[in-house]
Order: C-alpha cells, then structure tokens, then sequence
C-alpha cells in the first residue's frame, strides 16, 4: 500500500516536533499511533485527515498504526460499519500490521481493571436513574450532587458490580462511576460513568456480557494495552484527557501498563457546506434524503468514492490543510483543487453532450467521397459502410500516453443546446445567426445554414455544412475562433449523467437545528445526455474528463455499457489558487 506523504522532511506541525523531541530524548523505541473509528456509521472527511495523520506518523517515523475499532456500544454498531471502514482505510492507501483490533477484545482485562479501581476505593455503583445522575452532575455554576451510594464499602461496590455483570440488573438500574470530585470545575470529572447495564447482543462477542465499559473509560486503556506511544486525537476530546490521564494513573504499573499513552489533540476537518456528525448523517440516511451512505453528495470516504474522487486526492488535500491546534474553516475549493489536480493527467478524455441539439450535415456524403479520395494522412480514420460512420482515431489525452480511442463521425450529429444561441451574450464565441462557423472537436469546420424552431420559439435543430478540407487541417484564409464538442446521433449512446452541487445551502451545517431547513433543492441535477461509444463501454469506477463539461466518473454501482451512469465529480476549473 501507498504511504500516502510526500515531502515530509519539510513537514514540522507541532505533533511531528513533539514526536521528533521524543524520539531525540529516546523516550520511547518505536512510535506505535492508532485510528480508532467507533463502528457505528460510515467514515467522513473529518476521518480522512485522522487516517492520514496518524498512518502518515507512522509511516513516517519508521513506526506502526494500529486499525482499532472501539466497539463499546452495540446498540449502534454494526459489522457492516466495520467493513466499510477498512474498505475505507485501504482505499485511502493505508495499511495496518496484522489484524484490526478491537476494544471489544480487552473487554476481560478491562473488567478487571474495573474490579482494581473499587478495591482501591476509586470507582462504586451508583443506583440512581440515569435522569438523577445527569441532574445531580450540576453545572458550571453548581457543584454536584454526591451519589447516595458514592461511600458505600468496597465489599458493597464488587457485591454489586458482580451483581451487574451476572444480569441481575435491568438497563439504566446500576452503573459504575470513578469516585473523582464531584466540584469538579471540568465536568468529565465529577464521577463519570465507566460501566454501565446493558443487555444488547454485541457483535464481536455475542451474548457473553451484559455490562459495557464507556469509551472514555475503554479508549485510554486500549491505547494502554496496545502500547500507544501517541494518542491523537480531535480538539473536542481536550477536556477529556484530564480522565484520560487519571485512568492510566490509577491502573498504573500496579496494574500492568508497561507504558503510559498521552493524548495529544490537533484540530477537526472543518470545510464549508459540509457536515460530519455522523448522527447527522444517518438522518440523511434513514429518512431517505440521499440515496445512502454512498450518495455521491455526502462527504462519507464511500460517497466521495461513488463520486469518482480519488485517495490521491484526498491525501493531497489534508496535507494542504496541514495539522494545527487552532479551529478553522477550510475552503471546499480547497478540496476540489487538490481532487482536480489528480485527475488532469490521469483520465482519459471523451465527449458526452450533455443537452443534445440535433445538428444535421446536409453535405455530409460529399465530404466522405472527398475524404475518400484525400485520404488525410493528419488524422488516422477509417469509413462504415455498415454504420456510415467515418471513424476517427484520437489520443485519450493530448500530453500523457492513455491511448487511443474510435469516434464515430456520422451524417447527424448533437452538440450541446448552449452552443448555439438565438441571442448570444457579449463576448459569446460560439454559434449564432452571426457567428454561424466552428471547429467540431477532432473533425471538421462546421458551418450552420439554417435553424429550425418549435411553436414556442426554441431551437431545436440545426442545418450545416462541413469544410471539407479541414479535416485535421485549419481552413485557409480565415480563422475559425472557437472549438465545440459532439456526438454522433446514430451511434452516440443514451447515458444518465448527474451533476452535484452542495447538499447544504448554507456555508455551516452543523449550526442548523434542522437539517431539513437548510437542504439546497438543486444539490443533483440529472441530464440526459449522449455520449461517445467510448464512454459508455467503460468499466464502472472508470474516471473521464468530458471535454468543456468537467470530470466525471462510471458509477460504480448503476453503470453498465448499455445503461450508462455518470457522476461529476468536478467541475474543469475554478477561481480558488492556492496558497
């Protein structure tokens, strides 16, 4: 697999000084870091940037990454979660050593820690409702209320702690909290809850618990057990590290950690008409307003995937984002610089009209008996009897060696309804009643004579002639100012194609109360398009710069050769420069 850094000897965020500290100062003999996704939905972009800052360290640093799931909440996770992400992970070009891990292996060791943790007088069961114990955590104002069994004995507390693991307790009735300080100014600290009841089929480990721990008590010990030597982690868990650390202190060596972890936290993905709550997310899902996790608008690593953004692009776009402790808004131009940078030299071109006008050739026989006769050696091409087509050979890309492909030439042919218009705008250079002459891509000169309307006074179809000298050749005399693309009529194929723009229709999502309120109605627009028999009998997956449309891409999951499926994944240009 890819390492996915480039440059990285001049890369000096602050966590690859603290690494590069560490290391000088030999505090440790390997850095071991860990992407640690809890399983209960897909990963977003917010996750492509975890991925790969704490894969690049690694990597980087001549150390490992570890793909951990902590799975400490069966009610929500799913192994279908857990295949997508590693799917995820590998496509973005990472790899782990080994197995995944899963917080839901230690669940034993992690039990017993809880056992040391009563018998030090540092953790109790608490019998209050859920709803008293929220009430009685107080505010910032309020110091909190203690639990009426906070100083029940240790003989009490394993009584019962054992009492909840063998099920005699129903969900929401017991609960083990860590005996901190309930005036505490940080909230995380005022006793939390580190076990709690819950009778839920888990996934990786059936039936054999009832009692789950809670991930702020589970995560710190994981990266304990796994020998973590730098935990990283999202500015939001910043004032959970006091726990993070208090945990490892209490389990110590006493209880077998080799090497305390440290949690160090870096900025969240932030970009503009994007929103990463994956519980947000799912709401898209359930209710049905996108198609699904993969719904090529949703910023899941599966949608921008079925989109046709590519892993290169994605890792490009985090190293320009970079890794700081300060909160900031990115750009979404940002993003699609580094997806469009990508694609220019590594997709093959093609035409796909994506608004068909019919254009007929009225001297189209002509031309073919005048080609017959020339033979051009300027453009490789061959005659259809069958079809009446003249098949052309072109490159696939005019810089970069992508080979070749057939377009077919035929008597009728669609171009694009704006490319001729009644009333052009100022500064229009393509066809008109007074600028009736252009270059067809790859072909010939094309000249129109006439335009024919409907009752309502829409163009829709158009007479031409065709230079029969052009063809690879400019026209003698006169320059011909602008360059069109086509389709050929009768051997174009019908094709789907689908253009995005921001599912949101405001600059911060994630400020909204309700999602549905701020939904853009023009987030996918479908055209019925034609396109080159090239295009349509790619592989599904297969990415394409239609020429003066933008990037698009076979969708992977509705594609086939007789039914083609295109998804834009850019547009060809854009104002944004980066810095």
């Amino acid at each position: 697999m890819t390492n996915a850094n480039t440059a990285t000897d001049q890369k000096n965020d602050f966590i690859r000084h603290i690494i590069r500290h560490d290391l000088a100062q030999n505090k440790y003999a390997k850095i071991v870091t860990r992407f640690p996704p809890e399983p209960n939905g897909y990963l977003h972009l917010g996750h492509v940037k975890s991925i790969c800052l704490n894969f690049g360290i690694a990597a980087e640093f001549g150390g490992v990454c570890n793909l951990r799931f902590d799975d400490t909440n069966p009610t929500a996770e799913k192994q279908d979660y857990i295949d997508n992400i590693e799917n995820d992970v590998k496509w973005l070009g990472f790899e782990w050593i080994g197995t995944p891990h899963h917080a839901s292996g230690y669940f034993e060791q992690l039990y017993t820690w809880a056992l040391q943790l009563i018998e030090q007088g540092d953790a109790y069961v608490d019998l209050q409702t859920l709803t008293q114990i929220r009430d009685n955590r107080g505010s910032f104002q309020i110091v909190g209320t203690p639990s009426p069994q906070r100083d029940a004995s240790i003989s009490d507390n394993l009584q019962r702690f054992d009492d909840m693991r063998q099920g005699k307790y129903g969900n929401g009735e017991a609960v083990l909290r860590a005996k901190i300080d309930m005036a505490s100014p940080n909230m995380n600290l005022r006793d939390p809850v580190i076990y709690r009841v819950l009778h839920q089929t888990h996934h990786q480990t059936g039936d054999a618990w009832c009692i789950y721990p809670m991930y702020d008590y589970a995560h710190p010990l994981s990266d304990a057990i796994e020998e973590i030597t730098h935990s990283l982690c999202t500015l939001e868990f910043e004032d959970h590290r006091p726990f993070y650390d208090w945990v490892i202190a209490k389990i110590g060596a006493k209880g077998g950690i080799k090497q305390a972890p440290h949690q160090y936290e870096f900025s969240r993905l932030n970009v503009d008409h994007t929103l990463t709550s994956k519980r947000k997310l799912k709401q898209l899902v359930d209710e049905g307003i996108v198609s699904g996790w993969d719904d090529p608008r949703m910023p899941t690593v599966a949608g921008m995937r079925r989109r046709g953004y590519t892993p290169e692009g994605l890792r490009d776009f985090c190293e320009r984002v970079g890794v700081t402790k300060a909160d900031s808004v990115v750009d979404f131009r940002m993003l699609e610089f580094s997806i469009r940078q990508s694609l220019d030299d590594t997709t093959a071109r093609g035409m796909a009209v994506m608004r068909p006008l019919k254009v007929t050739i009225t001297n189209f026989a002509e031309a073919v008996s005048e080609w017959q006769t020339l033979k051009s050696d300027s453009v490789q091409s061959r005659w259809d009897e069958g079809n009446k087509a003249l098949w052309l050979t072109q490159p696939n890309h005019p810089n970069v060696d992508l080979g070749m492909r057939d377009i077919p030439f035929t008597e009728v042919i669609y171009i694009d309804q704006t490319d001729y218009e009644l009333e052009p705008p100022q500064g229009y250079k393509r066809l008109s009643p007074s600028n009736t002459e252009i270059r067809l891509r790859n072909t010939y000169v094309l000249a129109v004579t006439e335009h024919i309307l409907d009752a309502a006074g829409k163009v829709i179809e158009l007479k031409a002639t065709i230079d029969k000298t052009t063809l690879g050749q400019n026209p003698e005399g006169r320059k011909v100012k602008g360059v069109i693309h086509w389709v050929s009529a009768s051997l174009g194929v019908p094709a789907i194609v689908r253009v995005y723009q921001h599912l949101f229709a405001v600059d911060d999502p994630a400020s909204a109360e309700d999602v549905h309120s701020i939904l853009n109605p023009n987030s996918l627009s479908e055209f019925k398009a034609v396109v080159e028999p090239s295009l349509a009998n790619s592989a599904a997956g297969s990415r394409f710069q239609f020429e003066r449309e933008g990037y698009f891409v076979a969708d992977s999951v509705e594609h086939t050769p007789d039914s083609p499926v295109f998804n834009q994944i850019v547009s060809l240009r854009d104002s944004y420069k980066p810095s």
